[in-house]
This record gives C-alpha cells, sequence and structure tokens, in this order.
C-alpha cells in the first residue's frame, strides 16, 4: 500500500471523520488537492476494504450521548461527497452529526492486520 492508502486505512480503523485523516498524511500528501486524495480514497472503497458513512448520534445504556457511523454514503454520491473540501475539516461547532466518517470493512480490518510482506499490492 502506499503511504496515503495507509492513512486511510489507519483513519477507517480508527473510525475517525475524515478530517482525522490529515494528522496520518506526511508532509507531502497533505500538500495534494483534495480530489487527488478523494480518488485514492475512493479506490479503496471500491477494493471493498472501506466505508464511508456519516456519523449519527448515539445514546450508550447510561444515557450519556456520543457518536456512531450512520447509514452509508452511496457509492453514487461518493465523487461529489468526497471533493467538497468542507467535508476534510472539523466541524466548527463541534458538532460532528452527519460529518463524513471511515469505517473499515471485515475485509478492511484483515488487510491492515496483515504484515507488510502479506498485504496485496
Amino acid at each position: 500500500m502506499t503511504k496515503p492508502e495507509k492513512a486511510f486505512m489507519v483513519n477507517s480503523c480508527e473510525i475517525d471523520i475524515l478530517a482525522g485523516v490529515w494528522g496520518d498524511l506526511d508532509e507531502a500528501d497533505r500538500s495534494r488537492p483534495v480530489n487527488e486524495l478523494a480518488g485514492i480514497l475512493l479506490t479503496l472503497v471500491d477494493r471493498g476494504w472501506i466505508e464511508v458513512r456519516r456519523v449519527a448520534p448515539w445514546i450508550s445504556p447510561s444515557g450519556e450521548k456520543g457518536f456512531q457511523p450512520g447509514e452509508l454514503v452511496p457509492r453514487g454520491d461518493l465523487p461529489a461527497v468526497l471533493e467538497d473540501a468542507a467535508n476534510w475539516e472539523y466541524p466548527n461547532d463541534g458538532d460532528w452529526i452527519g460529518a463524513v466518517t471511515l469505517v473499515a470493512t471485515e475485509t478492511g480490518t484483515r488487510i491492515n492486520r496483515r504484515s507488510p510482506a502479506e498485504t496485496p499490492e
């Protein structure tokens, strides 16, 4: 895997919002245009390694409010969603509901646990 692909995989295993990937990208990749990064992410989606979802509210059994991955963003909508620079930023108001989040699929989780020698190119 390339460095940016690894960054997206880390982000998806952490079930972080898309903006969190900036901390996992190296300096050279942080300067890439969003549409290039979106293209890389789409290849991982098409491989079945990552799902793109919207953050949804969650309430714990004890009544505490939190977040969870919500509805899947349809594949046909992904190019426009991922090329929107606003989706790559943390919400100014701190409300993550509706933010784009990356979630590793079962296959993606297995790929991420493999050693570099076992991981497909």
